[in-house]
């Protein structure tokens, strides 16, 4: 009878576990609409503005003083030393989704150190801290914890950027690249890397649209004023802002994405572990009552 009473505490106990990845997985669905949704429209600004920078600086890209007056969309004439702007989760439970970020990092910085540049990170959510500071702890310059507990305010991105502006007017990095995880669907993520400063790699000087064009683009016509200079140093730092916004949302709803999945094949599981645990419950129980029936019969004919 004690093997019984082990397998039926087991079975209470999977069926207790199973209702656990049940709720997480209803609150992780819930909270994933509410992250797409954000993403999806966050998305069309971003790409937007882009586009709008992209156009005001091919404009103007023949002046002299482009470089001097614009190092964060040129850059600051060396490619030394880059920073890495690392997003994952603050909690775990979302499959291997902190697990690839952490694999893409450590490649990235691995090419980037037999190239023989210099590499600073920042990490912002804990999990990937927690795995990267193993091996890579010295060459962590700053790292924050707790954005991804609630829902994702522009405020912070604007603190984040703002910080790495101040790190490059500094002259501590000559490029920076944010590392996340891009929304693709419920159960497709994928770690990618995007160059924020300088911005001149989303630039084609040669292709450069004309107004015409950008009218066509934005279905309105655009008027430039002051002038075109002021606009571009005014944007470029609100640009970064923006983009930073955006991966931490395409950082969100990823989390949310495999989180649903996890615990969907968690239940999965525990469903498949009830069943066969119930199985070898009955078979058991049916084997003891059967040893139980011969030794009474044995003990009848004996008498």
């Amino acid at each position: 009878m004690a093997n019984l009473k082990t397998l039926k505490s087991r079975i209470k106990s999977v069926k207790s576990t199973q209702k656990i990845t049940k709720a997480m997985k209803m609150v992780a669905a819930s909270r994933l609409k509410k992250a797409k949704n954000l993403v999806e429209s966050s998305r069309p600004y971003s790409e937007n503005l882009n586009k709008l920078i992209s156009n005001l600086a091919g404009d103007i890209s023949f002046k002299d003083n482009l470089n001097e007056r614009f190092p964060i969309l040129t850059g600051n004439g060396s490619e030394q030393t880059y920073l890495l702007v690392v997003l994952s989760s603050d909690r775990g439970l979302c499959g291997g989704l902190n697990s690839g970020v952490v694999r893409y990092t450590k490649k990235r910085v691995n090419d980037l150190v037999s190239q023989g540049k210099s590499v600073k990170i920042i990490c912002i959510g804990k999990k990937a801290y927690e795995q990267i500071k193993s091996v890579y702890g010295k060459k962590i310059i700053y790292h924050k914890f707790g954005i991804f507990k609630n829902q994702i305010d522009f405020k912070i991105a604007q603190e984040i950027a703002g910080d790495i502006v101040n790190r490059f007017e500094e002259k501590e990095f000559d490029i920076c690249e944010v590392i996340f995880s891009k929304f693709k669907s419920a159960i497709s993520q994928e770690p990618q890397s995007q160059q924020i400063i300088p911005a001149s790699e989303n630039i084609d000087k040669e292709n450069s649209k004309t107004d015409k064009e950008l009218v066509r683009d934005f279905a309105m016509p655009i008027v430039y004023e002051p002038n075109k200079e002021v606009i571009l140093d005014s944007l470029l730092p609100k640009n970064i802002a923006i983009q930073i916004y955006n991966k931490l949302l395409e950082n969100s709803a990823s989390e949310q994405g495999a989180r649903m999945a996890a615990m969907e094949s968690a239940t999965n599981n525990a469903s498949k572990m009830i069943k066969n645990l119930t199985l070898v419950y009955n078979r058991t129980r049916q084997a003891n009552i059967t040893r139980e029936l011969i030794d009474i019969i044995s003990g009848a004919n004996a008498v």
